[in-house]
C-alpha cells in the first residue's frame, strides 16, 4: 500500500514544526489545574460480576473537572497485593460495552486497570460545561471560540484526575502507574503525562489532537473534517482565527515538551485518522526519554507488530524485577 498523502519516513523523522502555544499557555493551564484541585480526590466503587477468574471487577464513579460525574471500570487481580497501575483511556466516541473486557484482559497481566469513560461519550460520564455559541456534530467544535470552555479543557483535566483517583487507591502502587490509550485516547495519555507527575511511563497509540494546523489540511476523513465543516459553516476568517487559537491551547504537540516519563509512541504510515507527520511533530518535541513504533503497511487500526513492543515497554518501568 502506498503512503497516499503524508511525508516520506525520512521526513517524518525530521519533521518538528514550530510550537504554537499563546503567551498565556501556562498560566491557562496554571489556572486549568488549581481549579481541578478545588476537586476532592475521591471515588466510588460498585462491585460487578463479571464472568472470569483471577480478576475483581468493580464500576467507578468519581467527581471529575467542575464535580461533574465522570464513569469507568476497574479490574485488578483477585488477590491480596499492591498492584502497579494503569489508566486506560479511549477512542473518539469509541468504547463499546465502557471498553470493559479490555480493562479485564489487562488486569489479568498483572496490573490494576483502570478504563475512564470519556465526559458526554460513554457511559454515566456527564459533560457539564456549556458552550456559550453553536457547533455542528460530534466534539471538535464544542466551545471552540474559546479555551475556557473548549470541550477539551475539561477533558484532559478528568484524565489528571482518574491518575490522581487510581493513585490514591490502597491496592495501587502509587509510584509504578502507566498511562495507555490510542487514537483520542492516545492524546489523553499524552496530557495526563505532561500535567502530572504521577505516571512514569506513558504509551500511545497513534495520538490524536497534535498539529492541529496540519491536521485539519491534509486528514481527508472525520474527525478532524468536523473542524473543516465547521468553518465551512462558519465563512468569517476571524471566526477560524480564534478557533485555532483556541485549539493551540490543546494542541499535544505544544503540550510535549512537559512529558517527564518514558514515551512510547506507535503509528502507521497509512493513517488518514490521525496523518503520521502530526503524531511525528509530537515524538520530535518531547524531551523526555522516548521511542516510537513505525509501521509501514498499517493505518489507524489495530497493529498486530505493537503488541509485545508496548507489553515490554509497560512492564519495564511498571513492573520491574524484584516487584
Amino acid at each position: 500500500m502506498a503512503q497516499l498523502y503524508d511525508m516520506p519516513l525520512e521526513e517524518l523523522k525530521a519533521y518538528k514544526p514550530e510550537l504554537t502555544m499563546q503567551e498565556d499557555f501556562d498560566a491557562f493551564w496554571k489556572e486549568s489545574l488549581y481549579l481541578l484541585s478545588t476537586i476532592p480526590v475521591e471515588y466510588k466503587l460498585e462491585l460487578y460480576n463479571y464472568p472470569s477468574k483471577g480478576v475483581r471487577v468493580y464500576r467507578v464513579s468519581f467527581p471529575g473537572f467542575m464535580g461533574a460525574n465522570m464513569d469507568g471500570w476497574l479490574a485488578m487481580p483477585d488477590a491480596q497485593g499492591v498492584y502497579p497501575g494503569l489508566v486506560l483511556f479511549h477512542g473518539y466516541n469509541w468504547a463499546y460495552e465502557g471498553n470493559i473486557h479490555d480493562t479485564v484482559n489487562w488486569a489479568l497481566k498483572g496490573y490494576a486497570a483502570f478504563q475512564v469513560l470519556v465526559r458526554g461519550q460513554q457511559g454515566e460520564s456527564v459533560d457539564n460545561v456549556v458552550s456559550s455559541h453553536g457547533f455542528n456534530q460530534g466534539w471538535m467544535s464544542k466551545g471552540i471560540l474559546s479555551p475556557e470552555e473548549y470541550y477539551y479543557r475539561a477533558v484532559y483535566m478528568d484524565s489528571v484526575r482518574a491518575v490522581e483517583v487510581l493513585a490514591s487507591m490502597p491496592e495501587v502502587d502509587s509510584s509504578h502507574i502507566g498511562v495507555t490509550g490510542g487514537s483520542q485516547g492516545g492524546a489523553l495519555t499524552l496530557a495526563a503525562a505532561a500535567f502530572s507527575d504521577i505516571p512514569v511511563v506513558a504509551a500511545a497509540h497513534h495520538p490524536f489532537l497534535s498539529n492541529f494546523e496540519r491536521a485539519i489540511d491534509i486528514s481527508p476523513v472525520f474527525p478532524y473534517m468536523e473542524l473543516n465543516e465547521y468553518f465551512r459553516r462558519n465563512s468569517n476568517p476571524e471566526i477560524e482565527e480564534q478557533a485555532k487559537k483556541t485549539l493551540s491551547y490543546f494542541d499535544i504537540m505544544n503540550l510535549a515538551p512537559k512529558i517527564k516519563c518514558h514515551t512510547w509512541i506507535c503509528i502507521g504510515l497509512v493513517d488518514e485518522i490521525t496523518p503520521p507527520s502530526t503524531v511525528f511533530a509530537v515524538y520530535n518535541h518531547l524531551e523526555c526519554s522516548r521511542e516510537i513504533a513505525v509501521f509501514r503497511y498499517f493505518g489507524h487500526e489495530y497493529i498486530p507488530g505493537s503488541v509485545e513492543a508496548q507489553l515490554r515497554t509497560l512492564m519495564e518501568h511498571l513492573q520491574p524485577q524484584g516487584k
